[in-house]
């Protein structure tokens, strides 16, 4: 088992003894598993995966950094929402105010990196509510002939 701690400004998103987490970083998605080789990184704002005990937690995270040594895993992120806590009506208004606010700042470039990070966010937050609401599916396993 791994330690898990998920931390933004306001509050301790998660904290506990889960299986395997999955993170967006700035190089793509990693993995954690236990015994992970000790590793710090950028997290990308994106989806994160929380398994646990036969469960998986969805939570959409902005950018932040991740510390892993071995065992225990802290991730320090601006945002990060659980997947249940989202409506899309909402997000979809907060990005249509980001693209907005991108067309304004493009002569700004602290007010447009500041417009990009909220679109990045709300993107992130998009894609974990689609994902919630999305129909599970099953693949199937090819067979050992093909």
């Amino acid at each position: 088992m791994l330690r898990l701690e998920i931390t933004t400004p306001d509050r301790t998103m998660f904290e506990g003894e889960v299986s395997s987490v999955s993170l967006p970083t700035a190089e793509g998605e990693i993995t954690v598993l236990p015994h992970h080789i000790p590793l710090m990184s950028i997290i990308a704002p994106g989806t994160a995966i929380i398994r646990e005990k036969g469960k998986e937690h969805v939570l959409a995270v902005s950018r932040g950094v991740v510390e892993i040594d071995g065992s225990t895993i802290r991730v320090l992120v601006d945002t990060a929402d659980r997947a249940e806590e989202l409506e899309e009506s909402a997000i979809l208004k907060a990005k249509a105010a980001a693209e907005q606010m991108l067309k304004e700042k493009r002569d700004d470039a602290e007010g447009f990196a500041e417009a990009t990070a909220l679109m990045e966010r709300e993107i992130a937050r998009l894609q974990v509510v689609r994902r919630r609401h999305a129909p599970r599916r099953s693949v199937p396993m090819p067979s050992s002939g093909e």
